[in-house]
């Protein structure tokens, strides 16, 4: 199979058109301004303790994966670009109860933070569904690969932004909260006005499979495992740097710095580069590459004389890559796998697995780490290899 040309007018319109890449640009611009700084908002805006303010944000992540059925159901039946407006409405609601919560309210904030994480877990699959109706086979794979190299450099960019306002103290967390309400709504009255919807008796298009998805259990099974990758930059590297090897936080930041930019400049070329292969062995492929970058941040903590810490950020790009492999592959393939009429199910679901993995890792990783290198990296290698292997069978 030959590999897709890349033609950046080609993938703005296979990901909904300039108006869609627009939404998609502001929307993950307000998102990084304040998701990061959530448990901080709580902590400093409303003065809750850290715990109340963290079991919130988790009954909002649960209630989120909760109503994925129901956005799977509702994909089924056609909605598209009126799914994607509703996922940052929802939003929208969040950040206004934050904004109206005075201090000391844990209630408004949780319910602020359940209809953020609604709206959270809801947009994957909506965006995904909306994708998958406007470009189709290997057009489609670059379009998802693309819009998430524009989504991260918004997260980036976003979170840059907020970091120069914290100096701002809580008057700042407020505007950024405000500003991010804006910006999902003039976000949801963009995509709304792209007016994709699906046909729910419509047939196949040319050249995609009909049939009956088959190995979708184990590959929902296996992403559980997979998803762990994108909280290794944020949690586990961390971790591991300062506590286990006393080195500078600024090597956590720099190798957060450099996977975003990563993402953002090789997730297009590295998933156009691998449309020669079938999407199932390119998604065990990542999983081999992650399971060697777990055994390469083992051997990277173990050296002495000052060489650990440039050692497990050099072993990080090679997490990096794996990572970018598995997001354009991973969505890719379910959309492939899924008969037309149950896209919107099997999206749900695949977003209900990867939900539930990041919400199940930071304890993973926690509890992982105490007992030493071995147990944290091997056992995520170990696991990530046999996910892998379930992939490719």
């Amino acid at each position: 199979m030959s590999t897709t040309k890349i033609r950046p007018g080609s993938l703005v319109r296979a990901f909904g058109g300039p108006r869609y890449a627009v939404a998609l640009a502001v929307d993950a611009l307000g998102t990084g301004l304040l998701r990061p700084f959530l448990l901080l908002y709580g902590v400093t805006v409303l003065r809750l303790s850290a715990p109340l303010t963290g079991t919130a944000m988790t009954v909002g992540v649960a209630a989120g994966l909760v109503c994925m059925p129901a956005v799977g159901r509702w994909l089924d039946r056609g909605a598209r670009s009126t799914a994607v407006a509703a996922s940052m409405l929802v939003r929208v609601a969040g950040t206004g109860l934050l904004l109206a919560a005075p201090a000391g309210d844990a209630r408004l904030f949780t319910a602020a933070a359940l209809f953020l994480g609604i709206g959270n877990q809801a947009w994957p699959a909506a965006h995904a569904a909306l994708v998958a109706t406007v470009s189709h086979g290997r057009e489609r794979d670059a379009a998802l690969a693309a819009s998430r190299a524009l989504r991260n450099a918004g997260l980036g960019v976003g979170a840059l932004v907020a970091t120069a306002c914290l100096a701002g103290g809580a008057p700042a967390l407020r505007v950024l909260a405000a500003v991010t309400g804006l910006s999902y709504l003039l976000a949801a009255a963009l995509a709304r006005s792209v007016r994709v919807h699906a046909d729910p008796a419509a047939h196949p298009a040319p050249g995609e499979d009909g049939r009956p998805a088959t190995g979708m259990g184990a590959l929902l099974a296996a992403n559980v495992v997979y998803v762990f990758c994108l909280n290794v930059p944020e949690i586990a590297l961390p971790l591991v740097l300062v506590t286990q090897l006393h080195a500078s936080p600024a090597w956590s930041a720099g190798i957060f710095v450099a996977n975003t930019v990563l993402v953002v400049t090789l997730q297009v070329p590295i998933t156009v580069a691998l449309s020669r292969f079938p999407r199932r062995t390119v998604l065990a492929l990542s999983g081999v590459v992650l399971a060697a970058s777990y055994l390469g941040f083992l051997v990277a903590a173990s050296l002495g004389g000052g060489w650990a810490a440039p050692a497990v950020a050099a072993v990080s790009v090679l997490c990096t890559i794996g990572e970018i492999v598995y997001a354009g592959s991973a969505t890719a393939l379910v959309s492939a796998l899924a008969p037309p009429r149950a896209l919107g199910r099997a999206l749900a679901r695949f977003q209900l697995s990867t939900g539930f993995g990041l919400a199940v890792s930071p304890a993973v990783i926690t509890a992982l780490a105490p007992h030493g290198s071995a147990a944290l990296w091997g056992g995520l290698a170990a696991a990530t290899l046999l996910s892998a292997s379930a992939v490719a069978r």
